[in-house]
């Protein structure tokens, strides 16, 4: 199990994450990140070889400690993010803050602290990001240009450090708590049958990361069928 890659995957308590670290399961050493150490600790329980990484990414002195600890890192996948939907004439400043610090500074500041890691292992970035890192809409403004920044932070640290693969993943809409609460924001009828499943997202991660040396998926989109 020590002979296998090492990687870290953010939200994993739950939803994307919780399916990405299973999948990676079988062939990596994980470290689950998340805030929730009860929820962590069950997902771990039920993955050899895989241990809780608990920290709060917005607090920068905890994150630092904690990526000091990582010498060598094979894959890092940020699926931890968060969801402040409204109105650009509604939006309150922490509607930006809050998209801004979860989706791309705790992104680019995580990355920055374990680029050391990464670059010893020739290391992969996985990035998930949303339709709405592509195209945004009304009542969707904070958090689709959140998520256009994060896209725009994936592509400069490609061009940037030729020697890892950067991969940005675009799910469609996925059957998740944040979901629910999207659904609810909107107004609507949660039906878990017209969103991608989390394990969906989670093979694409897969094959993002099990591609053979040369190959170097740069972006992958999900859609509903």
């Amino acid at each position: 199990m020590t002979d296998l890659p090492l990687a870290l995957v953010t939200g994993a308590s739950r939803g994307i994450g919780a399916a990405v670290a299973h999948q990676l399961a079988p062939t990596h050493r994980l470290l689950l990140g998340g805030r929730d150490e009860a929820a962590l600790e069950k997902v771990a329980a039920e993955l050899p070889g895989a241990e809780p990484w608990r920290v709060d990414l917005t607090d920068g002195a905890s994150l630092a400690t904690a990526a000091s600890r990582i010498e060598r890192l094979d894959v890092v996948v940020h699926s931890a993010g968060a969801a402040r939907l409204n109105t650009v004439a509604d939006a309150t400043v922490e509607d930006w803050r809050v998209n801004y610090e979860v989706n791309v500074v705790a992104v680019a500041e995580l990355t920055r602290l374990l680029l050391p890691a990464l670059r010893a292992a020739r290391g992969q970035v996985v990035v998930i990001n949303s339709g709405s890192g592509r195209t945004s809409r009304a009542g969707w403004g904070p958090y689709a240009a959140s998520k256009f920044a994060a896209r725009a932070f994936a592509d400069a640290l490609r061009e940037e450090e030729p020697d890892l693969r950067v991969t940005t993943v675009y799910p469609g809409r996925t059957d998740t708590d944040m979901q629910r609460a999207v659904i609810a924001h909107e107004g609507g009828e949660y039906d878990p049958a017209r969103f991608l499943r989390p394990d969906s997202v989670a093979t694409a991660v897969l094959t993002a990361v099990s591609a053979s040396p040369e190959a170097h998926l740069t972006e992958v989109i999900l859609r509903p069928r």
